[in-house]
């Protein structure tokens, strides 16, 4: 088992945030990744569709003998974990991306915090309801930006475009006074800078990919499931060819990759 893969999957390049930090602390750690770019966002989906891609993708994942599943979506993690958990939790490890956030946020004792993210995931009030029960005396506001997974996906980004739209989010007068900013979308790591030039710098940018990455490592020691064998083969898959997919993960994973399309709706 200590050979075998970290399934990861994403609606699109967002989840590749997470994969290149896991890559960066557990550099010896194979990884399969799948984004689900025929669906892409998962944010405007239903609960339901989501659970219902999430399964197969899970079930995909399984098939190529993943050790552990990490939903590196939040709008997925948000709608459809629980019933992950309920399908599969005896044949495999599972972790979502925003209760290991939600755990940081309760060290660090903010007395107010801005959460954005996709419809799917600000409507659930999934991070405002498990923030409230570690941290009750925590002010949150919750704020939908609908515009910046496919604005991502496009490939605007370090542009006047993306930073209009960013700016125009983020002036909302709800985060005036947030003392950190929890990137609620594995996609907008990629924008954070954008995003922090906006707080002129001065409050802490939070994304789950490096926290994500530490507690994967943390199951896997408990588990002894860390791969020493020394080999490691990393795979990548989509479910429609996007050029944009093949560009951001040769940025992040520096050169090629093996990506292929797999149909698995069909």
């Amino acid at each position: 088992m200590k050979e075998k893969p970290i399934g990861i999957f994403d609606s699109g390049v967002g989840g590749l945030t997470v994969a290149h930090a896991i890559k960066q602390i557990l550099p010896g750690e194979s990884i399969i990744y799948f984004g689900d770019t025929a669906h892409l966002p998962y944010g405007d989906k239903s609960a339901e569709s989501i659970k219902q891609y999430s399964r197969r993708i899970t079930e995909f994942l399984l098939e190529h003998k993943s050790k552990v599943i990490l939903v590196a979506c939040n709008s997925a993690s948000a709608s459809a974990f629980e019933t992950l958990k309920k399908e599969f939790a005896s044949r495999t490890i599972l972790i979502d991306v925003i209760d290991p956030v939600v755990k940081y946020l309760n060290t660090r004792h903010f007395n107010k915090v801005g959460v954005i993210g996709t419809k799917r995931t600000i409507s659930s009030g999934t991070y405002e309801i498990k923030l409230k029960e570690l941290s009750p005396e925590t002010s949150i506001v919750s704020l939908a930006t609908p515009l910046l997974v496919p604005m991502i996906e496009e490939g605007f980004i370090f542009d006047d475009i993306s930073n209009a739209i960013i700016r125009a989010y983020l002036s909302d007068q709800s985060l005036t006074g947030i003392e950190a900013l929890v990137l609620g979308c594995t996609h907008y790591p990629i924008i954070k800078n954008q995003i922090s030039k906006i707080f002129n710098f001065n409050i802490e940018i939070l994304d789950s990919s490096k926290v994500v990455a530490i507690t994967l490592r943390e199951i896997l020691e408990e588990n002894n499931l860390i791969n020493t064998s020394g080999k490691v083969i990393d795979q990548f898959y989509v479910s429609d060819y996007t050029p944009y997919f093949e560009k951001i993960a040769k940025m992040f994973f520096e050169g090629e990759i093996n990506l292929e399309k797999a149909d698995i709706w069909s």
